[in-house]
């Protein structure tokens, strides 16, 4: 059995009606739609915030109809945000297959964008549900603003940890914290414990976040991220912040003229990497990502013991264990 079939088992007739739910919530009398989302739904990954937000709700209650409704107004808000960023990088592949934007070209990937988000918005206002879209909104707007962060420091280089933290809980942690925080409230579970699954999601979404950023230094035939991708794009990611704040002078404008200058070189980039290791960037960097994972685990251990809590304890691993 596989790690992400294991967690699954207490939400297992969960996860087969979501399905449904989401592919018809997903719904158009324009037959162009109804191939592009068919198209998606086909390509779908592993549905890990679907995931959150069910294991929440049997945390703190029962899974019901605001449940699969917070699930799928997130996966359609977070497909939305997929296929704008396909545009925005100019990315043709997304989970090794082509992008919606390689297929079908920008125009008509923006609109489906639209689409997906305005489908989302009707879902919660159609069915009452506006408390589940404020707190998914909350995530999108600050998705938006962490983006926007990101590239403002890419420009000047100039990201330090604190700032980097700040991206990373807006860009990642934000739309998982969402997960958690609407899965609780759909199941009826008070404002303190909202809030308390909302902090523990927000602490999954770092640590999940560092690892997706440590992929850059590991080797890319146990994952599928091109290595030093983030240094080619000029981001700053924890492990190149931590060599950056513990070089010396000379170090540090060598590294910081490569990755202004010569960041599509792979023999220079490949030197970044390196010294990033050498100098103990992905150490620290795993170091912070287990900090952030024990703190979403001591949250969980003060919620009484169960089969959904037993998942969830194992899907935070997952998030820190996974191979890509």
């Amino acid at each position: 059995m596989s790690a992400i079939s294991k967690i699954n088992k207490p939400i297992l007739e969960e996860m087969k009606k979501f399905n449904s739910f989401f592919k018809s919530s997903m719904k158009s009398k324009v037959p162009l739609l109804d191939i592009i989302t068919n198209y998606i739904i086909r390509k779908k990954g592993k549905q890990m915030r679907p995931m959150f937000v069910f294991l929440s709700a049997k945390l703190v209650g029962e899974v019901n109809q605001s449940t699969h409704i917070a699930a799928s107004l997130i996966e359609l808000l977070h497909t939305a945000t997929l296929v704008h960023d396909d545009v925005v990088d100019e990315a043709y592949e997304r989970r090794n297959f082509f992008s919606i934007n390689a297929l079908w070209k920008n125009k008509i990937s923006v609109l489906i964008g639209d689409y997906l988000l305005s489908k989302g918005l009707l879902l919660a206002i159609n069915n009452d549900e506006f408390l589940l879209l404020k707190i998914v909104s909350s995530a999108v707007k600050e998705m938006a603003e962490g983006e926007l962060l990101q590239i403002e420091k890419a420009r000047k280089l100039n990201v330090d940890e604190e700032v980097y933290y700040e991206i990373i809980r807006k860009k990642t942690a934000t739309l998982i914290s969402s997960c958690s925080a609407s899965g609780a409230k759909s199941a009826g579970a008070s404002d303190e414990i909202v809030n308390k699954m909302r902090l523990f999601g927000e602490y999954v979404g770092m640590a999940f976040q560092i690892k997706d950023d440590l992929f850059d230094y590991y080797s890319t035939s146990n994952t599928g991220k091109p290595h030093g991708n983030d240094i080619q794009e000029r981001k700053m990611t924890l492990p190149l912040i931590y060599a950056l704040n513990n070089s010396s002078k000379s170090d540090k404008r060598k590294l910081l003229k490569i990755i202004k200058h010569s960041n599509t070189n792979q023999k220079k980039v490949k030197q970044v990497i390196d010294y990033v290791i050498n100098c103990g960037g992905v150490k620290y960097s795993e170091e912070k990502m287990n900090y952030y994972k024990n703190k979403a685990l001591d949250i969980l251990n003060s919620f009484d013991d169960c089969e959904a809590k037993t998942s969830l304890i194992n899907l935070v691993e997952y998030t820190t264990t996974r191979k890509k």
